[in-house]
């Protein structure tokens, strides 16, 4: 297994899986999923991916998934697997709107992932809504819109994606808006690649004991995008098994 990670805005008209939240892509079972950074309507990251047929949208911010119109656009194949719940209103504050083009919702390239849905041999997309979270750190600030009112986002729209093989488990966590700390707890994998969302968090011992908490499982970590490039030299100090996965990097699991 190959993971790539990338900033490079290629052609989408041939790929037919694509996952959107860590930046970049994994070679899987003869597949080359793309995962993909979009904003304001832009394609950042996207490639030629021959034998699959899904995309997954990791959750329903506007960093993850603005660019979900000029996919569908320029893919005519590909379904899109998003939470039922992606498409509610999320906002970073009253007036500052992060969520997806509502307009969107009603493509009949969507499909709307339960809790656990197989995307495919070894692929599995997983919400873990009903799991308990023992270390909720809160929604930093992230918002969404409930009977009018503005509410802490509990992102119930985030999912996970669950790679096996040779009984390896390599989980893409996307933004671990729940908390990187329960899922790693959740799914025990092998390797981990994802943000953290931890950027916002001051280096101090209580970052410490974060770290030496991931440190206590057998996980290889791979981290980039919402960690924070401070925050990753400063957690690395206390864990053996945290790389960084920057843009142009790749990396063999």
């Amino acid at each position: 297994m190959v993971v790539e990670a990338s900033w490079v805005l290629n052609y989408a008209g041939e790929a037919n899986m694509t996952l959107c939240g860590t930046k970049g892509g994994v070679e899987f079972r003869g597949n080359t999923v793309r995962i993909n950074g979009e904003k304001d309507g832009s394609l950042y990251t996207t490639d030629v991916t021959p034998n699959s047929t899904a995309r997954d949208l990791f959750h329903g911010h506007y960093d993850h998934g603005g660019g979900l119109a000029a996919f569908l656009e320029v893919n005519k194949r590909a379904k899109v697997y998003a939470s039922r719940y992606a498409f509610e209103p999320h906002y970073h504050g009253p007036e500052k709107y992060i969520g997806l083009k509502p307009e969107l919702a009603g493509s009949p390239r969507l499909v709307f992932a339960g809790d656990r849905e197989e995307l495919g041999p070894g692929m599995t997309l997983y919400s873990c809504s009903r799991e308990q979270r023992a270390r909720d750190l809160g929604s930093f600030g992230l918002q969404t819109l409930e009977g009018g009112v503005l509410v802490p986002d509990d992102f119930r729209h985030e999912q996970y994606l669950l790679l096996e093989e040779d009984g390896r488990r390599v989980l893409f966590s996307g933004c671990s808006h729940k908390g990187v700390m329960d899922i790693v707890r959740w799914f025990r994998p092998d390797v981990l690649v994802g943000g953290f969302h931890f950027s916002k968090l001051p280096l101090d011992e209580k970052l410490e004991e974060y770290a030496r908490y991931l440190d206590s499982f057998p996980t290889e970590y791979y981290t980039c995008h919402c960690t924070g490039t401070a925050k990753f030299e400063y957690m690395g100090r206390s864990m053996r098994r945290l790389h960084y996965l920057a843009g142009g990097e790749s990396v063999s699991i």
